[in-house]
């Protein structure tokens, strides 16, 4: 079963030192902790470079394979998770109201803050979301 991409860990790999690659391959501890420090002063960036097959073998045995794919609701989360489409992808209302929040923050600017909270509680959490989604829960 092939949950996760090593070629998606390895493009996101290139920017490690934000921690992407671990998020995705479901490591949130260190992917902040690499997002806080570099990616431990570019030494673990460069560690793993060597670690990412290992990291998605153990992705693949953990996480549920299914119909929602797992790269395309990282894309969605990275590039536009602001706007809620990863939810939305997996079928959630709340996509909706993370939309609406981000939209009215233009007007409101504090409200920026929640989509943030939203959006950094996904970076935690997107993998056992997709799982869940496709364990048909």
């Amino acid at each position: 079963m092939d949950t996760h991409s090593k070629l998606v860990g390895y493009l996101l790999w290139i920017f490690g030192f934000t921690g992407s690659h671990r998020f995705y391959f479901g490591k949130p501890i260190s992917g902040t902790i690499w997002l806080c420090t570099g990616g431990l002063f570019l030494i673990g960036w460069l560690v793993d470079l060597f670690l990412i097959p290992g990291m998605d073998r153990e992705a693949d045995r953990r996480f549920t394979q299914g119909t929602a794919s797992y790269t395309i609701a990282w894309v969605l989360l990275t590039f536009f998770g602001y706007l809620g489409l990863h939810r939305l992808y997996l079928g959630k209302l709340s996509g909706l109201i993370l939309l609406a929040i981000t939209l009215l923050a233009i007007m409101i600017p504090p409200l920026a803050l929640i989509s943030i909270l939203f959006i950094a509680v996904d970076f935690w959490t997107l993998n056992d979301q997709v799982s869940e989604k496709n364990a048909g829960h």
